[in-house]
């Protein structure tokens, strides 16, 4: 009798665990793949929006690619709190709405590649506390509006790669404080001031390819705790007075094979605790006034492989901070070649006889004008003098 009743319970249990296992198949959305509790697959479904309400609640990994949902509204995935990676490449996304991600404190992982997005807005991306990688290259971005990423502050990896992105707004990217690489796209042709604020303890920050027209004041302001801050292939255009203020405590300031029309001042002193610039393979179209430039307290200054004027400016450039670094002095002439006149183009500086190019006319004119000064300077003083002594000799002539 005991038997029977155990029999009986045991069916009872089994018909019990196989009606809720079906229930879950059930619950599978028509256009998924469960592979499991954990793991749902809805690509090529034709979903014209995010069924996160008929997906397990488990669902630790899911991939929504290739389908036709424009929009990602704010809380899209509320309730997934499981969820740790996320794809939704592929789709035809137009629009994310702030605070979309929010309710997934264990995602990890998250990528949108290849979609029509063309504007990253504010907050889109905000409360991500935990995210590691955001994917979002292969898109069709012009511009990442300030606090997009808001709140999302142990991400290791954002990339923006392969994107028209044409400016870099003022705080794009703040609330990143602990972002190791940041890459962003090519072809970036402004970056206006306190595009990086907010940024801190940064591993690589890499500006590549971008024409510029002017590197701007305060462009690195509030930008702190970066190992690597590496501006390269591009042309930088003029670099303005003020544009490395605010940066601080950097590993090294990589300035690499880029076309420089002028700088107009460059001003890096020991507040800005940088410990090594490199400037490398430059072309530098105008000699900088050696008075504009002040680089003080780094440890190490490379200057190597650059090509700079070697006119009669080059008495003035041998003057400037850039010939007398840690790692230049007499090898400056010979590490650095020239760009103009054409007929020294390319050779190293080196093999110029120095003493057989005369200075430059307003060089020349200024020392002058500075010399007669002092002596103009001199000549009135000993005037006033004697002007004074006679005065005097007169006031005491008259009194007698």
């Amino acid at each position: 009798m005991i038997c029977s009743w155990w029999l009986l319970i045991c069916c009872f249990c089994t018909i019990e665990i196989l009606w809720t296992w079906q229930s879950v198949v059930v619950a599978c959305p028509a256009e998924c793949i469960c592979l499991s509790q954990t793991q749902v697959l809805c690509n090529t479904g034709g979903l014209r929006e995010i069924p996160a309400r008929l997906l397990p609640v488990t669902v630790e990994n899911s991939a929504l690619t290739k389908n036709h949902f424009p929009v990602i509204k704010s809380d899209a995935f509320g309730g997934l709190r499981a969820l740790k990676k996320l794809s939704l490449d592929g789709n035809n996304i137009t629009t994310i709405k702030p605070f979309a991600f929010r309710g997934l404190p264990r995602l990890r992982e998250l990528s949108i590649q290849h979609t029509p997005l063309a504007t990253v807005a504010q907050f889109a991306f905000a409360g991500l506390q935990n995210i590691t990688t955001i994917l979002l290259s292969h898109n069709k971005i012009l511009r990442v509006e300030g606090f997009a990423f808001a709140g999302t502050s142990n991400v290791r990896l954002i990339l923006l790669s392969n994107n028209p992105m044409l400016k870099i707004d003022t705080s794009a990217f703040s609330g990143l404080s602990n972002v190791e690489h940041l890459i962003l796209p090519s072809g970036i042709r402004s970056v206006e001031p306190d595009a990086f604020v907010g940024l801190d303890t940064v591993g690589l920050l890499k500006l590549a390819y971008m024409d510029l027209t002017s590197l701007q004041p305060f462009t690195f302001r509030g930008l702190t705790n970066i190992q690597v801050l590496s501006l390269q292939e591009s042309d930088l255009g003029v670099i303005c007075a003020n544009a490395f203020d605010g940066l601080t405590h950097v590993g090294t300031l990589n300035i690499l094979n880029n076309k420089i029309d002028s700088i107009q001042e460059l001003n890096i002193t020991a507040a800005h605790f940088i410990r090594q610039i490199k400037l490398q393979g430059n072309h530098l179209l105008e000699t900088p006034d050696p008075e504009t430039m002040i680089i003080e307290g780094v440890e190490n200054l490379i200057v190597v492989n650059n090509h700079f004027p070697c006119g009669c400016h080059i008495h003035t450039l041998l003057e400037t901070p850039l010939a007398n670094g840690t790692h230049s002095g007499s090898d400056f002439l010979s590490k650095n070649f020239c760009i103009s006149p054409l007929e020294v183009n390319g050779r190293p500086m080196s093999d110029l006889d120095l003493y057989a190019i005369g200075r430059c006319q307003e060089q020349v004119t200024r020392e002058n004008l500075e010399a007669s000064s002092g002596r103009t300077i001199n000549f009135y003083t000993v005037l006033c003098s004697l002007l004074a002594t006679l005065y005097l000799s007169v006031t005491t002539w008259m009194g007698s």
